[in-house]
C-alpha cells in the first residue's frame, strides 16, 4: 500500500532485528533437530551435525533471554502494532486497507503468543529423549506444534507486513538512521502502562506469565 519509507524507533529496530534473527535460527535449527532424529512426517537431505541439539539449545537460550524485553517493548511502547480494541470490528471491512492493517496487528500478536508457546514447551524437553528415539513425550509433541505455530505466524507477519507497508516497511526495520529525538533518554517517554484494550491486557498476562513459567517449570519438574 504505502510507498514511503516510515521511520522506526531505534529501540524497536534493535530488538526486532535481534528477535527476528534468533527466530529464523531457531526455526532452522529446530527443523534440523527433527530432521536428524525424528523424520516421521518427512525429511530432507541435510548434513548431519552431531551437536545440532546443543546449537538449537544455545539459540533458544538467547531467544528466551531477549524475549521478555521484546515483549515488554511490544506491549508498552509498540502496542499500536498489536491487536486493538477495534481490530476485530475492522475485520468486517473486507479487503479495505484497514482490514489488512488489522490482520497485520493480529499476526503480530499471534507471533508473541507462538513464541511464548515455543519457549515454554522447549524448556520442558530433555536432551536425551530424541537420541534415544523417545518421540512420544507430550512436551516434545507440543514443541513440534509450537514450531509450526511460530513458522506460520512468522510467515504471516512478513507477508502482511509487505501487504500493508510494502518493501519500504521491511527496509525501515533495518535502516539505521537516527533522529535527534530518538536517543536513549527519549525511549521511555511514550511508554503506556495501562491499555485501553482488555484483550491486549489478557494477552500480555499470558505472554509475560508464560515467559516466567518457562524459567520456573524446569526447576519444578526436576
Amino acid at each position: 500500500m504505502s510507498q514511503s519509507s516510515p521511520y522506526q524507533p531505534v529501540l524497536l529496530r534493535i530488538l526486532h532485528s535481534a528477535i527476528a534473527l534468533l527466530t529464523i535460527l531457531a526455526l532452522v535449527s529446530g527443523f534440523w533437530v527433527y530432521n536428524t532424529y525424528d523424520k516421521r512426517w518427512g525429511s530432507i537431505p541435510l548434513p548431519k551435525l552431531e551437536d545440532i541439539q546443543g546449537i538449537h539449545g544455545t539459540i533458544a537460550v538467547m531467544f528466551i533471554l531477549l524475549l521478555p524485553f521484546f515483549a515488554l517493548y511490544s506491549f508498552h511502547l509498540g502496542y499500536r502494532r498489536l491487536v486493538q480494541k477495534q481490530s476485530f470490528n475492522q475485520l468486517k471491512q473486507l479487503g479495505k486497507p484497514v482490514w489488512w492493517i488489522s490482520l497485520h496487528h493480529i499476526a503480530n500478536t499471534l507471533m508473541l503468543l507462538a513464541a511464548t508457546f515455543a519457549v515454554v514447551t522447549g524448556r520442558m524437553m530433555k536432551e536425551k529423549w530424541l537420541p534415544a528415539g523417545e518421540f512420544y513425550h507430550e512436551w516434545y509433541m507440543a514443541h513440534l506444534v509450537s514450531w509450526l505455530c511460530v513458522f506460520i505466524s512468522f510467515a504471516l507477519h512478513l507477508l502482511l507486513g509487505v501487504k500493508v507497508g510494502g518493501v519500504p516497511l521491511l527496509v525501515s526495520m533495518v535502516d539505521w538512521r537516527i533522529r535527534d529525538q530518538d536517543r536513549p533518554h527519549f525511549w521511555l517517554q511514550e511508554i503506556r502502562i495501562n491499555h485501553s484494550s482488555l484483550s491486549l491486557k489478557i494477552i500480555e498476562i499470558i505472554v509475560i506469565g508464560g515467559i516466567i513459567m518457562a524459567f520456573i517449570l524446569p526447576a519444578l519438574s526436576s
